[in-house]
């Protein structure tokens, strides 16, 4: 049976400054001081909708800035209300990572006699989670596994929250989060704020906004099943045995952070290694690494320490780092829509960035079909003569240990 209609208000695009908005004069220096002046669209468009109280159904392609348009109204609205030390808002999110750079961004942006968000995910020492909670914080950032483990548990009360986050809400569901989302928004009272922000309106999502939204504001910007124009696609059909060369080839030719994407924990494993041991500053992510091991390559990579972040699909949604020059798939995503997350992750807030796809025997079909798939028409690109490699750099002594040392950093 189809999702009924859910009636959507329309909200159009005001671009203006965050100066102009009604946010408090302590949230306003905030905002100048991490340089914050001009909105992007989903946050011109969701903020004002969500500072008055009512529900948003935001879509737009990942990197747009929804993270501040659901936090700005949030911090504001909550400002504004009695503390009385109890849960007043929730955020859930898909992955670690972004639960964790979500809690970054809240604590930037928060007064100093505000109570610090709880942090609630796996990986990390409970102990220290439920004592935040207990401290009387007032929001919490949350993967929905470890919330519905605390929740059957008797650990946290939300039983007083008063505005809900769904973020990446297309990407919890594909994780399988539905029934845990189900219990978890069980536990939260109806006459609350819901702001859902997605990069696609699938089906389940609809779903979702039926169940769980009252009325919904609609924010819909361009197109969320394509890559943004700033991304500049193409792919090289190359020989297996060369694969590897080509890779190293645009490395080398790439003087800012690359992101390389691998199909397998095993691979990316591999992957990461053999760079290393070429000479490249590499740090990897996949689903068994630790979570200092993950939270460590993943700061590195956003401070320059490292060029190279070799991933699974764990990094296409979640990775929010600025500054990322060029994507590379080495291997293609399952999915279709994971290549739109994955080279989503550069061209961010209106930067150009370049996305290479690498692909190999049958990999050719499989690109094929996703081009069919997306409706895209990816550029074929040549290689140099025979696919042949660049002169590897000349590196000094000093350079060498560095990178000995990195790697015992990294993969130990």
């Amino acid at each position: 049976m189809p999702p009924r209609e859910t009636p959507l208000q329309k909200e159009k695009i005001v671009l203006t400054q965050f100066k102009d908005m009604p946010l408090s004069a302590g949230l306003q220096q905030k905002l100048a001081l991490f340089n914050f002046t001009t909105p992007t669209p989903v946050q011109a468009s969701a903020i004002p909708p969500a500072l008055e109280g009512k529900d948003v159904l935001a879509t737009a392609q990942t990197g747009t800035g929804k993270t501040l348009a659901f936090l700005l109204p949030m911090i504001e609205r909550l400002a504004a209300q009695a503390a009385d030390r109890k849960v007043a808002a929730l955020i859930l999110v898909p992955t670690r990572e972004l639960a964790m750079q979500v809690h970054e961004q809240y604590e930037k942006l928060r007064e100093h006699k505000t109570i610090p968000a709880a942090l609630v995910m796996g990986g990390t020492s409970e102990q220290r989670q439920i004592q935040a909670v207990r401290k009387g914080a007032s929001v919490v950032v949350a993967t929905p596994g470890r919330l519905e483990d605390y929740l059957r548990r008797r650990l946290i009360d939300l039983r007083q929250v008063k505005m809900l986050v769904l973020d990446e809400s297309d990407r919890m569901l594909d994780m399988g989060f539905l029934p845990a989302i189900r219990r978890i928004v069980a536990e939260l009272p109806k006459d609350r704020q819901t702001l859902c922000f997605s990069a696609t309106l699938e089906a389940s999502v609809a779903r979702l906004v039926n169940d769980y939204m009252r009325n919904p504001v609609r924010v819909a910007l361009g197109s969320t099943s394509k890559p943004a124009d700033t991304v500049e696609l193409h792919a090289f059909e190359v020989p297996l045995a060369e694969k590897s060369e080509v890779l190293r080839q645009l490395l080398y030719a790439e003087k800012g952070q690359t992101l390389i994407f691998a199909r397998t924990k095993h691979g990316t494993e591999r992957l990461a290694k053999n760079l290393v041991r070429d000479g490249f500053s590499a740090a990897m992510i996949h689903g068994d690494r630790t979570q200092s091991q993950r939270s460590g390559a993943l700061s590195g990579f956003d401070e320059g320490k490292f060029q190279v972040l070799v991933a699974t699909d764990v990094a296409s949604r979640g990775i929010h780092v600025n500054n990322v020059a060029h994507v590379i798939n080495y291997d293609l995503p399952q999915i279709p829509e994971d290549f739109i997350h994955r080279v989503g992750r550069t061209g961010r807030m209106g930067s150009v960035g370049r996305a290479s796809t690498l692909v190999s025997g049958a990999e050719i079909g499989e690109l094929r079909s996703i081009e069919r798939a997306l409706k895209l028409k990816i550029a074929r690109k040549q290689v140099g003569a025979a696919g042949r490699v660049a002169p590897r750099p000349a590196q000094n002594t000093l350079q060498t240990r560095t990178l000995s040392r990195m790697a015992g950093e990294v993969f130990s």
